[in-house]
Formats: C-alpha cells, sequence, structure tokens
C-alpha cells in the first residue's frame, strides 16, 4: 500500500490585487476562495507551491 502522505491546506486570504502567477499557484493547490479548504499530497513540488503563497494559506493538517 502507498501511504502517501497528505498536506490539508486552507487560504486565508483573498488573491485580489496578487500576481498572476500567485492566483495560479493557488488555483493549482485546489484554492480559489477564502475559507475553503484543500488536500494535496505532500511532495517537493507542492511544498514550493505552499511556500510561493505561504502568505496567503496556512497549513491546517500535515499528516
Amino acid at each position: 500500500m502507498n501511504a502517501e502522505k497528505i498536506i490539508t491546506l486552507e487560504q486565508t486570504a483573498s488573491a485580489i490585487g496578487r500576481p498572476g502567477s500567485q492566483r495560479a499557484t493557488l488555483k493549482g493547490l485546489g484554492l480559489n476562495r477564502i475559507g475553503r479548504q484543500s488536500r494535496v499530497a505532500d511532495t517537493p513540488a507542492n511544498r514550493g507551491m505552499i511556500a510561493k503563497v505561504a502568505h496567503l494559506v496556512r497549513v491546517v493538517d500535515g499528516r
């Protein structure tokens, strides 16, 4: 069985007025509205995306 680690994210700030690359990163993480939560795999690529928009999201759970 593949015991892939999952990170749960919540968007805490709006993407209005942010650069297009940050908006696209939020969409890539499955977020598009304040309060919305998304679950993504714990991979280096997703970690980089989270770091890019760290000021707009919070990690709820990182099992």
